[in-house]
């Protein structure tokens, strides 16, 4: 068995192989091509933190594994570690003999923002000008450098329930040589492009906050009973995930679907635009929201890709096991 571990990720997997890999996965799994097994996560009555495993079989890569981890939202005050903590393990599909251990937790930060990454390039309007973040935690750098590359953005507007932490993606727009202003959450109207990414329980981005022909990513909702956005938006826009399976019971769309506001049938896989059996966005008016939830498909593909390069540059370790 191979062991990549996670202080080796930083030089190895980019932005633009995560990208890859993601969109790569969602074709895959639009084509009936890959497989995502339901989702396991959990509280586990211990530092408040949430645990699980998320895994699946991409038939077309031939990648089959699970990751295991989730959230403790103490580590950083307590511990200087980042909340988020997580490990993938890779299998043969030939044989189900262990194959490989990644280091999860950069890998994870690489995928989530490749997916909204991903989302912006097939969804949101080419004239897009100025990105609003909702978030800006340890995944909101990552992901505003991934939505960076998608459109040619003329400023970066920001929203966090902790405004002191907004010098994180400041930061980040500054070193893109990009303005950067804090705003109220009405504010956000005037953004063409607004990725949410927080661990929240209740909304905090409303309908009446959105304006026509704008694209939203909801990154953070992987959880039952989490909730970025209000139900009304749903309803308003056209809704993209990546496994609608795990949308309705898990994403974002889990409270629109409750209340009536948006039907599963409603929904519609990311993958089927890349693939070219949706035609995605329709008008420079309509409203696209993508519900990010993680599927561990894209987890099994950049750790799968991380391997290889492992092994290419002679830094894997190998034991037997």
């Amino acid at each position: 068995m191979l062991i990549v571990p996670e202080r080796e990720i930083a030089n190895l997997m980019t932005r633009e192989a995560a990208f890859d890999a993601v969109e790569k996965v969602f074709a895959a799994m639009a084509s009936d091509d890959a497989r995502n097994f339901p989702v396991v996560r959990e509280a586990i009555g211990h530092e408040d933190a949430l645990y699980g495993f998320k895994g699946g079989f991409d038939r077309a890569g031939l990648t089959l594994g699970l990751k295991a981890g989730g959230y403790w939202p103490h580590n950083l005050e307590k511990h200087e570690l980042i909340n988020h903590q997580s490990t993938v393990f890779l299998f043969d599909p030939d044989t189900g003999r262990a194959k490989a251990m990644v280091g999860g937790n950069l890998l994870t930060a690489l995928r989530t923002a490749a997916a909204s990454s991903v989302s912006i390039k097939h969804l949101a309007r080419e004239d897009a000008k100025v990105i609003g973040m909702i978030g800006a935690g340890h995944q909101a750098t990552f992901q505003l450098r991934a939505a960076l590359e998608q459109r040619r953005f003329e400023k970066v507007i920001g929203w966090n329930y902790h405004p002191e932490m907004l010098p994180n993606i400041e930061k980040v727009a500054t070193e893109a040589g990009l303005p950067f202003e804090a705003v109220d959450l009405p504010g956000m109207a005037e953004a063409d492009v607004i990725i949410t990414i927080t661990s929240a329980f209740a909304p905090s981005l409303m309908a009446d906050h959105v304006s026509p022909g704008t694209h939203i990513a909801c990154m953070g909702t992987d959880t039952k009973g989490k909730q970025e956005v209000e139900t009304a938006l749903l309803g308003r826009a056209t809704v993209f995930t990546d496994e609608v399976a795990q949308s309705i019971s898990i994403g974002e769309a889990q409270h629109a679907i409750q209340d009536l506001s948006l039907r599963p049938e409603d929904i519609i896989q990311l993958g089927r635009v890349i693939n070219g059996s949706h035609e995605g966005r329709t008008s420079d008016d309509e409203i696209t929201l993508f519900d990010g939830t993680g599927v561990g498909l894209q987890d099994l593909a950049v750790a799968a890709a991380v391997v290889d390069l492992a092994v290419e540059k002679g830094i894997s370790i190998e034991v037997d096991f």
